[in-house]
């Protein structure tokens, strides 16, 4: 029975890694792709069906689906399931790589709101580090304990989710692995612009007022800076 636990968990392991190598991969190489098509350079282009502009996150699609079903119909054991995997990881970066553009339902890939489709590749590839890494926090490997480090990291993975809707970012994904991060984030005032801010400040209201003048609509920090190194910068908005 053991050996059997142990084995079902390698295998898993082993297809977690392969998921998370083709996402981050699949990623980075896409982004070059973009950014060359973008300032016109090397041999790639936009491709077109019947003047339609079919976006990657159209294939991502595709293979997400492919792969879950050969998986689910199939259940292939190695090295089929890392192949499954990674197809699997491909798929979902292509696809979180538009996140923005079927968040909005409108092409905000090289806009500011574009910067959804990174923040949500981010979050994804800390997660899926985390699981290569062994997090198992709902799994029977946790022990007598795995109930109260469950509520620890629910209650964790809270704090960071209201950093990030606060606008926050860096911060709420920072604290999915550095709790206190995420913490200092959520209790703090929200970005302006950020979910949080249009729910819960009101126009005119103090709070609304003291994000404006702490977070500038022009204010660009060190992770906006080094988010532009990674995927490109958004075109500026003519005011």
């Amino acid at each position: 029975m053991d050996t059997q636990v142990t084995l079902r968990f390698d295998l898993a392991s082993g297809a977690v890694l392969w998921l998370f190598a083709a996402f981050v991969v699949t990623f980075g190489v896409t982004r070059a792709i973009v950014r060359l098509i973008r300032s016109g350079k090397g041999p790639f282009r936009d491709t077109s069906v019947g003047g339609v502009h079919v976006h990657h996150h159209v294939y991502g699609i595709f293979l997400l689906l492919g792969a879950g079903l050969v998986e689910f119909v199939y259940r292939p054991g190695t090295p089929w399931l890392q192949v499954l995997a990674a197809a699997f990881g491909a798929g979902a970066a292509l696809t979180l790589d538009e996140f923005a553009l079927w968040l909005h339902l409108d092409d905000v890939y090289w806009t500011e709101e574009g910067r959804k489709s990174v923040d949500a590749v981010l979050i994804a590839s800390l997660l899926g580090l985390l699981l290569v890494l062994g997090a198992r926090p709902f799994d029977d490997t946790a022990g007598e304990g795995r109930v109260a480090f469950a509520a620890t990291v629910a209650l964790n993975l809270g704090f960071s989710l209201v950093a990030i809707l606060k606008g926050k970012i860096s911060s709420g994904v920072i604290g999915l692995v550095v709790s206190f991060v995420a913490m200092i984030a959520a209790v703090r005032l929200a970005k302006p612009r950020s979910a949080w801010a249009r729910r819960r400040y009101p126009p005119g209201s103090r709070k609304l007022e003291r994000a404006r003048a702490r977070f500038p609509a022009d204010r660009r920090g060190r992770w906006q800076q080094a988010m532009d190194r990674v995927a490109g910068a958004p075109t500026r908005q003519k005011s």
